[in-house]
């Protein structure tokens, strides 16, 4: 509630020549206010207040404050402070009192007023413990310990004040007083209030929960000395502590631990590791694109800039951590963001891609002319990202590396809901208000902005007053802290422990402390960061290989030589699906159109697939079909353009036009671009003179077309993208265009695996097995392994896949079978594997998904057996455990139940199930049968729609409803985003809030419909909203028919079958026909039976055929 800013502006205004922050055991905003303060005039006092533990379990913690008085007192304190974390073994900050009485030179103790150890004595009338733990604190801080008195109204402070000063006297020890601002001011009582509820998990209503007194706020110089006007010397002495205080949080330039080797400093050893570097690189490059001579001259330009602006060991240091994990089989990315514009990142191995062949620039990376950090983001295989991350901290000292801490905020929404949770308004109330405020991630609204701009806040004021005060409150906490967390990529290193620069955290869910400062001040603390993603993509390429080499493949020489055609092929056909970055729809139809032939179109077209460049696709289309066609400002900027058919795509494009116009250096031209991006005015009006002035010099150019020329500049530069990141995305993407060509199988099941959580995404593979003909072996727990596999052409579904079982359990179930092989039968499988992991909810779950087919063809019986199954197991692990069986190796383990005869599922139920189990329908689809007799003409199915919806005319779909994610309406109400699966495939549609409200039951996950899909072109991008929703039975889709034959299981009752015949001749339908039975006899012969009369035959009948028990099939025929 106190934030910097409002704290300077407050002390300027009172003329406050000093401040002391305690923040509650941390240090978090120490360099934040130490810059703020210092740069109005103001002192900022380092301070802490600690909980403080005598180390016994049941022990309550006092407090004290403990001030800094130089360098050597605050560099305690950030220690003290990291241990209060650190030894946390229950997560709650408290700092031991052997601590606290350890190495106390440069600070000043007080003694914590109401709530110190002192004061905790005096209260219990223990006088002579009371002047004991006094005279402790003042002999270990000896002339630097002062009695603190504290007046917020508490009845512990009237009890024991008297007593404080007695002995302050007695044993003659400063007084001093303070008070314990919570808020600016008086009216932020109520706010700060509802923020200790949300902090704590409480509400406004209890009254068994810790308050603070409305009077604490920040009170004014004049308000101190009239509360202490009985004891002037306890605000003297506020003076006197902040005179002897004289240190504040520095900032420092980077500071890294040193690399130098054998002798030779950074600079000889990374030169020394470049030029090796770069003799490994061309050696085994099969090409040059350039001559060697031009490699090595770049090589010396980047070294000797790297060495004069002091960064040689950060190259070390992140090209050794990549060394470690390329040598230790940890899939490293190729690059990310500018860094692989850099030659000696290349030969370092930091980056896979040989700046010279795309025009990658150094200077995009690391400017001359603007000296700042280098920064490499770093993708790693995000299974084996952790094991780098610990190679770093026992290289460099587990008290040298650390996380950076986050703070999470409130934001408008989530501080509407929780003020109105902790305020006990109604659930349904709550939610109403805060879906009145529009929802957008990217760009999250302010609330007071959603206020002005939605009428129904108003009507939910004048409604209920208590909205008003919500709302109220909800201002006054947005944008303040509410938790702490750790950064997910962000790692720093020093040369020394942390804690001598900066305050640590303990995060309990990270394996390493996190800085107290956030990622801008632990920077300027001097730590440099560096960025260990974790890349999903890396770890799909490194499984889809070792699945290749297991039986001795392997890619060819056009995985590195990056010209194989046949991936640019598929690129071409717009069948990405699981392609690194062109595997949207929209992207998908882009590279339908730019048909890549090599990796500089995957780079464009990376780069050009986004809002605003999207526009310069069809130019870049017509230049590329017709290079004749492309226009050129000046025949000098070909060489800069040609590549992307005259279109500026890339950052790098404006830098070397600005370089071969108007003779900018790359780094003069580097601060252009960021000139352009920023839009100042004024820093662009010299630009255009710098740039105009240097074309007339440079080319002799009129003034006028170097003006166009500039503008043309400007406008790309506000979009254009670095061409490094692009370049070195475009080559992960190939890499999994080249699996996809070229080793389908292996590919998709890498794929699912690092999708095995999610269906949507397995549901997409699938389908996309389909579309290439690549059988899916069904889950099976004598064959299946724990993961998804590969086998003799074929993906093998993952037990661990299955909704309800776990990935751990089937590890499980799979080294019980290959322990001790196969699994005979269901009471072998219950009596082998470990209850803890496959319980009752496993057993029904492979029951459905047909995971025990090859014991019990029965699913349904399977199903009802599982209670009796999971009982078997406890029992047979009982028997382990006790040692039975082991005495008689003959006995029968333990008592086999007898399982239920029940009746098997028809073909609805067996696929409903599987749907149950797997999340989508694997071993046919409901609308199988259905699909044969409709009207093709009229009906879109989910893989044409692509094809029919290019003239953006409604469409005719059908489905079942897969899946249903509802969202809130910004005018109130629900919208959803529906996936509707049909037997070719899957499209997600979106329904609007009135068709859901319409039609709200009938989309029902696992609901049969017919829908009038509305078509939208976004740019590049289709997209489908649901206009009219029938039942499936309902629509009138069906093509003429004459007759409907019913195929029976073997052994199946006809009885079951007659009710329903008997029903479907009662109806009256326009769509009638004969019916014919085929009944298959145990013999092998098939007897066809045609039924007398005539029957409705439409699509609802067809359902109803098919949900018949036995019924395998009903195939609709043509009209004679």
């Amino acid at each position: 509630m106190i934030t910097p800013k409002g704290l300077k502006a407050w002390c300027v205004e009172q003329g406050m020549p000093a401040v002391a922050i305690t923040d509650r055991n941390n240090l978090y905003g120490a360099l934040e206010i130490s810059l703020t303060l210092t740069d109005a005039g103001i002192q900022p006092i380092m301070a802490c207040c600690f909980d403080v533990t005598d180390g016994m379990p049941k022990s309550e913690p006092t407090r004290v404050s403990l001030y800094a008085q130089n360098e050597i007192g605050y560099k305690r304190l950030m220690l003290l402070s990291s241990r209060a974390y650190l030894d946390a073994a229950d997560g709650v900050p408290k700092l031991s009192r052997e601590l606290l009485l350890d190495k106390t030179d440069g600070l000043i103790l007080l003694t914590g007023g109401a709530e110190g150890e002192v004061a905790r004595h005096l209260l219990k009338a223990r006088i002579a413990d009371a002047r004991t733990e006094l005279s402790t604190l003042a002999s270990a801080y000896p002339g630097r310990c002062y009695v603190e008195i504290t007046r917020h109204g508490t009845e512990d402070e009237y009890a024991c004040e008297e007593g404080l000063i007695d002995l302050a006297y007695e044993l003659g020890l400063p007084l001093v007083a303070t008070h314990d601002a919570r808020f600016m001011k008086p009216s932020d009582a109520k706010a700060h209030d509802a923020m200790m509820c949300i902090s704590n998990g409480q509400y406004l209503g209890q009254e068994d929960r810790k308050r603070v007194d409305a009077s604490q706020y920040l009170k004014t110089a004049e308000e101190m000395r009239e509360l202490f006007a009985d004891i002037p010397e306890a605000i003297a002495n506020t003076f006197e502590i902040a005179q002897r205080c004289a240190v504040k949080a520095e900032t420092h330039q980077p500071i890294l631990p040193n690399f130098s080797n054998e002798g030779r400093s950074e600079s000889e050893e990374l030169r020394k590791q470049a030029l090796e570097g770069l003799e490994y690189r061309l050696g085994a490059a099969d090409k040059l694109y350039a001559e060697r001579d031009t490699y090595f001259e770049r090589l010396d330009y980047e070294l000797t800039i790297i060495e004069r602006m002091g960064f040689p060991g950060y190259f070390l240091i992140v090209s050794d951590f990549i060394k470690w994990a390329k040598d230790n089989g940890i899939p490293v990315g190729p690059g990310r963001g500018s860094g692989a514009g850099s030659l000696v990142a290349w030969v370092l191995l930091i980056t896979d891609l040989d700046p010279l062949r795309f025009d990658l620039l150094f200077e995009r990376f690391l400017n001359p002319e603007r000296v700042s950090m280098p920064d490499f983001d770093i993708d790693f295989c995000q299974e084996r990202r952790g094991e780098v991350i610990r190679y770093v901290r026992d290289k460099y000292g587990a008290d040298s590396v650390a996380m950076i801490i986050t703070f999470g905020t409130l934001q408008a929404k989530a501080v509407v809901r929780d003020v109105g949770r902790v305020m006990q308004m109604p659930y349904g109330q709550v939610d109403r208000l805060a879906k009145l405020i529009p929802f957008n991630p990217a760009n999250p609204p302010k609330l007071q902005d959603a206020i002005d701009d939605e009428p129904k806040f108003q009507d939910e004021i004048d409604a209920d007053e208590r909205v008003g005060e919500l709302l109220e409150v909800a201002l006054s906490l947005e944008g303040k802290y509410r938790n702490a967390g750790t950064h997910a990529a962000g790692v720093v290193i020093g040369d020394r422990p942390l804690v001598e620069l900066v305050p640590l955290y303990n995060d309990p869910r990270a394996d390493l402390p996190a800085t107290q400062f956030n990622m801008k001040y632990a920077e300027m603390a001097g730590l440099v960061k560096f960025d260990f993603l974790g890349l999903k993509t890396l770890t799909v390429i490194d499984r889809a290989l070792k699945l290749i080499r297991r039986d001795g493949r392997d890619v060819g020489p056009e995985w590195q030589s990056l010209d194989d055609q046949a991936t640019y092929d598929l690129m071409a056909s717009g069948e990405t699906l699981g392609v690194f970055q062109l595997e949207g729809a929209g992207m998908r139809d882009t590279l339908k159109k730019v048909r890549p032939h090599n990796l500089e179109d995957v780079i464009a077209i990376i780069s050009l697939y986004r809002p605003g460049p999207m526009e310069n696709i069809p130019v870049y289309v017509q230049g590329k079909e017709d290079p004749s066609s492309v226009v050129y400002q000046h025949p000098d900027l070909k060489p800069v353009l040609e590549a992307t058919y005259g279109v500026p795509v890339y950052q790098e494009q404006v830098m070397r036009m600005a370089q071969e116009i108007a003779g900018y250096s790359l780094g003069e031209a580097d601060l252009l671009r960021r000139a352009m991006g920023k839009k100042k005015v004024e820093e662009m009006i010299a630009q255009r003179k710098r740039f105009v002035e240097g074309a007339a010099e440079q080319k002799g150019m009129e003034e006028k077309l170097a003006n166009d020329i500039f503008d043309t500049m400007e406008k790309f530069a506000g979009y254009g993208f670095n061409k490094s990141h692009a370049a070195a995305y475009a080559l992960i993407g190939y890499h999994t265009g080249y699996l996809k060509r070229h080793f389908p199988v292996e590919f998709l099941a890498a794929s699912m695996s690092l999708d095995i959580g999610n269906t949507d995404k397995l549901a997409a593979f699938f389908q996309e097995a389909k579309r290439l003909k690549i059988p899916v072996l069904a889950p099976d727990v004598n064959t299946s392994s724990a993961d998804f596999d590969v086998r003799d052409g074929a993906v093998v579904y993952a037990l661990g896949a299955l909704k309800g079982v776990g990935l751990e359990a089937m590890k499980h179930v799979v080294e019980i079978r290959d322990k001790d092989g196969r699994f005979a039968d269901l009471y072998d499988f219950a009596e082998r594997v470990d209850p803890k992991h496959v319980n009752k909810k496993a057993f029904e779950s492979l029951s459905k998904a047909g995971s025990f087919d090859g014991m019990e063809p029965n699913r349904a019986r399977m199903l009802e057996s599982a209670p009796l199954l999971a009982n078997l197991a406890v029992s047979a692990a009982q028997d382990r455990q006790g040692g039975q069986g082991g005495l008689f190796a003959e006995a029968e383990p333990a008592l086999r139940p007898v399982l239920p005869k029940t009746r098997a599922w028809n073909g609805q139920q067996k696929l409903d199930q599987e749907f149950k189990s797997i999340g989508f329908y694997f071993s046919g689809h409901p609308l199988d049968d259905v699909l044969e007799g409709l009207d093709r003409e009229r009906v879109t199915l989910a893989m044409e729609v692509q094809d029919r919806a290019s003239d953006g005319k409604p469409l005719e779909m059908i489905g079942v409803v897969r899946a249903r994610s509802d969202k809130p309406a910004r005018n109130g109400g629900k919208f959803a985003f529906l996936t509707l699966s049909d037997p070719s495939g899957e499209v997600e549609m979106m329904v609007f809030p009135e068709t859901l409200s319409q039609n709200y039951d009938l989309l029902q996950v696992g609901n049969a419909v017919a829908i009038t899909v509305g078509v939208k072109r976004n740019a590049e991008e289709i997209k489908l909203n649901a206009e009219r929703v029938l039942k499936l039975e309902a629509a009138r889709l069906s093509k003429a028919m004459g007759a409907l034959k019913i195929r029976l299981a073997v052994g199946a009752y006809v009885g079951d079958l007659a009710g329903v015949v008997g029903h479907l001749a009662k109806l009256q339908d326009l769509e009638q026909g004969e019916l014919l039975i085929e009944m298959p006899l145990e013999d092998g012969r098939v007897v066809t039976m045609k039924l007398p009369a005539t029957y409705t035959i439409g699509l609802s009948a067809q359902r109803a055929l098919k949900e018949a028990p036995g019924v395998e099939r009903v195939e609709p025929l043509k009209a004679a």
